[in-house]
């Protein structure tokens, strides 16, 4: 073995420091956990047993629980039966519980009892970061991600899949029953053998075909139409890849545009973003404490609705909208081709004639005014723009407030630059420590609770980061 580093003999005697505070360094993230945890007023957020029973056997103060978890998941650790474990061995946990090490069955009940306790503990963290004048940019960009539940896809129904999946038991039994009269026209213990596992298949079809007829009133009963048998609350999504999906949640997040801090987050069982700008951006806007603020979303957020909603509560919105014109598609004007005049409530077309306001109707709760000309019959480019009568162009009453952030959008091009640096890193990096299954618990509450200790974990990193063990330790304690 020359030449090579070597290591000591086991049966050697060592002596090993005297304090188990020796094991840990000044500079550790353990110590900032424990310095975050004992600073808060766990009665106050709701954690239950802070005041321990006068009878029965002694309980864990909740304080060292949440302690557990946090260190937990600041080091990619969700599982209680890990964590069990790992409080048996390591040298750091075991710095942080005074050698105490609960069972599995503890830590998980803590985590399944407390989660609006641990999500104040969450929202806690970002109260300290804005004490911290962190939040001084006031610019947050928000954005959604789909994270897989605790639901496999074939255990997910919709009346297309159950449709599907039942014409697919039809064919097999289809195919087995002409394997089966081929089989039984031959002689000989093979084919004997062969027709009685044939059976068994054909049997076991009908069995799986009298319980997808069984889901079919339960699919049916339910409000959207849809069932998860592992999970009740997960819901199939689609992705941005044609044709993907999975079955999941859809995880909000709100990120402040200069630390990359989450300054709120929410979890949906909702496949699409389009209700969730003004509810994220107002969460956003007073967890960072800030009187006027600016919000980045992709395309995907675009809601008239929403956006008038963001006007109202001190947020400016930059959300980009889709182009969903049938007649751009066609080679044709868009809407985007006529230029409204709001000082004579008009449109001029491109070919310069003026489209006058004629009526409004209310579309889904919506005053829409309607504009169009009488001389499209005799217009040299009406091929180009319409292949009807006459041109007809709709307008939202609230459609000022559409133009003036589609302006601010051409004033600002790197808008969506900033929002896609800021917002998508932080999922990437949360979807990395949760690994290929991403949530471990089920139902749409405990999911948020756990989503909370992510969030919460990637805070604390990310500020240790920042501001250092230390200085960071220095500024939870003032």
């Amino acid at each position: 073995m020359g030449r090579f580093v070597e290591g000591e003999d086991r049966r050697q005697g060592v002596l090993l420091p005297e304090y188990l505070d020796d094991y840990v360094s000044e500079e550790n993230p353990v110590r900032v956990i424990d310095a975050f945890v004992e600073a808060l007023d766990l009665g106050a957020l709701g954690f239950e047993g802070v005041i321990p029973e006068a009878t029965g056997r002694p309980a864990y103060h909740p304080g060292l629980l949440l302690k557990i978890y946090v260190y937990g998941y600041i080091n990619q650790v969700a599982s209680s039966r890990r964590l069990e474990r790992e409080a048996q061995r390591n040298v750091e946990l075991m710095w942080l519980t005074g050698r105490l090490a609960p069972d599995f069955k503890t830590i998980a009940d803590f985590r399944k009892d407390n989660g609006p306790a641990i999500r104040a503990t969450c929202r806690r963290f970002v109260d300290l970061c804005r004490r911290l004048d962190l939040f001084t940019h006031a610019v947050a960009a928000i954005d959604g991600s789909k994270f897989k539940a605790v639901n496999a896809r074939d255990k997910n129904f919709t009346k297309a899949k159950l449709k599907k999946r039942m014409d697919q038991v039809e064919a097999s039994i289809a195919r087995y029953m002409a394997a089966l009269e081929t089989a039984d026209r031959q002689e000989g213990g093979l084919a004997q053998a062969k027709s009685v596992r044939l059976k068994d298949k054909i049997a076991q079809l009908h069995e799986q075909m009298a319980a997808f007829k069984a889901l079919e009133p339960v699919v049916r009963a339910a409000p959207d139409q849809q069932l998860s048998l592992s999970d009740p609350d997960a819901r199939s999504m689609a992705t941005s890849g044609r044709g993907s999906g999975v079955v999941g949640y859809n995880v909000q997040a709100a990120v402040d545009a200069k630390h990359h801090l989450i300054v709120a987050h929410e979890v949906t069982n909702v496949g699409h973003d389009r209700d969730q700008l003004a509810n994220m951006a107002g969460e956003a806007k007073a967890a960072m404490g800030a009187d006027q603020l600016d919000v980045l979303a992709d395309r995907g957020y675009f809601s008239g609705e929403e956006v008038l909603a963001c006007e109202g509560v001190g947020v400016t919105p930059y959300v980009p909208k889709p182009l969903t014109s049938a007649a751009k598609a066609k080679g044709r004007f868009g809407k985007q081709d006529f230029v409204y005049r709001p000082d004579e409530d008009v449109y001029r077309c491109p070919a310069g004639e003026t489209l006058t306001r004629r009526f409004t109707s209310v579309e889904e709760g919506m005053n829409i005014h309607m504009y169009w000309t009488s001389n499209c019959a005799g217009c040299p480019l009406k091929s180009q723009c319409t292949d009807g009568k006459a041109r007809r162009i709709r307008r939202w009453e609230h459609e000022a407030v559409i133009d003036a952030m589609q302006a601010r959008l051409d004033a600002k091009p790197d808008a969506m630059r900033i929002r896609r640096a800021t917002v998508e890193h932080p999922f990437g990096t949360l979807k990395a420590w949760m690994g290929a299954t991403h949530f471990k618990t089920r139902t749409l509450e405990k999911v948020r609770t756990e989503m909370s200790l992510y969030v919460l974990a990637y805070n604390l990193k990310r500020m240790i980061t920042i501001l250092g063990p230390q200085s960071l330790m220095a500024a939870i304690r003032a």
